[in-house]
């Protein structure tokens, strides 16, 4: 198992002047959810969380997902901005919320490049390399990558207004993990009391896009918790709530866990199955000779 937190970093690079006011930047933090994931590596999972924030540089959108309206001269690569640009909260992000800027003028194209030499690439080379090793090691990895959401849509986002559930697991739809992970995951907090929707309003990011390939071995899900859960949204102060949901995480990273470490054992049972099977045809075949 690994875990990821990509957007839960707030402490600010040297070079982030933005001009938006800081409640406003604020509401793009996934406040304190490498802290309700603390208890995990007790559980034998591996935990990666940023330190920077998401509003400096996103490592959940793709790198060519950047707004050219953002930059002051052309990128030297071609650009593909998805809706997510649009909206401004691309790889790098236009406005903190509906309405207010991020900055006061577009960014030189060596500014960005920094992001993404010195944060983006580097998150994304560990995140990638631990998802490897476990693999390796263990025929097959599973990997949660965790944001927290707002408890109700603004106008930046698809569900504009609308009320979200406690808890949202996606897959892209079905294709980055294996059949009925999410499922389970969606059935287990259900059972403890907890509203949870599967691939709605989310269906995954970049991250699990990138590295969720069940049929090499790499399950990938997402999962967003409502911030109503465990902190007052204004203040991003955590509230009563805060401990309760630390404590059913730790839960869940150990069932998750076993979970994967019986799949792990079955896959092998099954390839040492096939490698028994292949064995006996080839020495029961006649001669070709």
């Amino acid at each position: 198992m690994v875990f990821d937190s990509p957007h839960s970093g707030y402490a600010w690079p040297a070079d982030f002047v933005p001009v938006a006011p800081e409640p406003a930047i604020r509401t793009t933090w996934d406040a304190h959810v490498d802290a309700l994931l603390a208890d995990a590596p007790a559980a034998g999972i591996t935990l990666l969380a940023a330190t920077f924030p998401r509003a400096y540089v996103d490592v959940n959108r793709d790198a060519a997902d950047l707004d050219p309206d953002l930059l002051a001269a052309p990128w030297p690569q071609p650009l593909a901005p998805t809706d997510y640009s649009r909206r401004g909260m691309g790889l790098v992000r236009r406005l903190a919320l509906p309405g207010v800027p991020m900055y006061d003028a577009p960014l030189l194209p060596d500014a960005v490049e920094a992001r993404l030499a010195q944060w983006y690439r580097p998150y994304r080379t560990l995140l990638a390399g631990w998802l490897a090793d476990v693999r390796a090691a263990h025929g097959l990895v599973w990997h949660v990558d965790w944001h927290s959401m707002k408890s109700v849509g603004n106008a930046m986002n698809v569900d504009a207004g609308a009320r979200r559930p406690d808890i949202v697991v996606s897959d892209r739809r079905g294709t980055t993990a294996v059949p009925g992970l999410v499922a389970r995951i969606v059935g287990w907090f259900t059972l403890r009391g907890y509203v949870v929707t599967a691939n709605d309003p989310y269906q995954g990011g970049d991250l699990v896009r990138t590295f969720g390939a069940p049929a090499d071995g790499c399950s990938s899900v997402q999962v967003e918790l409502n911030r109503a859960l465990y902190m007052d949204e204004a203040t991003c102060e955590p509230h009563a709530g805060f401990a309760a949901l630390r404590a059913d995480l730790a839960e869940f990273a150990g069932v998750i866990g076993t979970w994967a470490r019986e799949a792990a054992r079955d896959a092998a049972r099954e390839a040492a199955r096939d490698t028994a099977r292949d064995a006996a045809r080839a020495a029961a075949a006649p001669d070709a000779r």
